[in-house]
């Protein structure tokens, strides 16, 4: 849940700001206030429809041409990846009130989108964590506790805890090892 979270407020952020530059810009493109509300169709799109839509994407052309060139697996790749991002651009203008008018209007607002989160997942992992950081601070200010209090060992233990002890008693709480909790951060 604190994953999906984070994730959802740092890409929301992010989809504002490139929303608000696609605003500036382009003429054809007016998104003004309404960056809110297209903010979160993109978000939610970004988050749920773009795996499934790649995903139904990449089956059908792997069915399609099963030799192909590294240079052309990347160009088909970038390919159905900017198709999914006019996609989800149709719904952005369809479902909120930003307005494009005119070809390129919907023709280079996914490519900057495609461009800007290539530079998102460049930085997806510092954003996150900062994000993270933002949230635990605030869910810790809302239980009524500090951090300090929270890590502050209970008065039994004398010798601060070792990195095994740690680990394990993180184990403990979710079940799962120090590899295995980095693996499902890695997929998000």
């Amino acid at each position: 849940m604190k994953n999906g979270i984070v994730r959802f407020a740092a890409l929301y952020v992010f989809n504002v700001a490139v929303l608000l530059l696609i605003d500036i810009l382009w003429s054809n493109v007016s998104v003004g206030f309404h960056v809110i509300w297209a903010s979160v169709i993109l978000t939610l799109a970004t988050l749920f429809l773009k795996p499934a839509l790649s995903a139904a994407f990449t089956k059908s052309a792997a069915r399609s041409a099963a030799d192909r060139t590294r240079v052309g697996e990347k160009v088909v790749q970038y390919a159905l990846v900017y198709v999914v991002e006019l996609i989800i651009w149709v719904l952005t203008v369809w479902l909120s009130g930003v307005r494009a008018s005119g070809f390129w209007a919907y023709v280079l607002p996914p490519l900057i989108l495609l461009v800007a989160w290539v530079i998102y997942d460049l930085f997806d992992d510092r954003l996150r964590a900062k994000a993270s950081e933002v949230y635990d601070s605030v869910q810790a200010r809302v239980s009524g506790r500090s951090d300090a209090a929270a890590s502050r060992p209970s008065p039994g233990t004398a010798a601060p805890e070792s990195r095994a002890t740690a680990d394990a008693r993180q184990e403990l709480n979710d079940g799962l090892t120090p590899e295995q909790r980095r693996m499902f951060d890695e997929l998000g």
